[in-house]
């Protein structure tokens, strides 16, 4: 068996954003892979919308099996299984929301398809908050 090593970023704006991100690790654990390592869980500022709710983050290195597109759709079912109905593509902009978990790096591979680009551009070089955390575990 060959498994991939993979960095995600976790976040969470309402309905107690720090239990969410808590539920979405377990929920990771338990049908992708072994998380490896995770950074600390970071409070900031939303970022390109308007909201009073700040979010908690957090970056985690996992192992998994899942090739990209599988693993996608996998974070895609959890997100829905925890209440997020439409994804941010969806509005044509951002909103608050209970959970949104981004595939940030992959193996080191460079993979681009219409729903997925890896690595996640805009978390490794237009914010420093998710970049900083990003660090913590690659």
């Amino acid at each position: 068996m060959s498994y991939n090593t993979v960095v995600l970023l976790l976040g969470s704006n309402i309905n107690n954003p720090e239990n969410n991100i808590q539920i979405a690790l377990e929920k990771i654990e338990n049908e992708i892979g072994a998380i490896l390592k995770n950074s600390e869980l970071v409070i900031t500022l939303p970022v390109e919308f308007e909201s009073y709710n700040n979010f908690c983050n957090i970056a985690i290195n996992l192992k998994t099996q899942f090739s990209p597109i599988r693993l996608l759709r996998h974070l895609k079912k959890i997100e829905k299984e925890m209440g997020r109905t439409k994804d941010s593509s969806d509005f044509g902009s951002y909103q608050d929301r209970i959970i949104d978990i981004d595939i940030v790096l992959y193996n080191n591979i460079k993979f681009i398809s219409t729903k997925l680009t890896i690595p996640h551009h805009k978390n490794l070089y237009e914010r420093d908050f998710a970049r900083e955390i990003i660090n913590e575990v690659r």
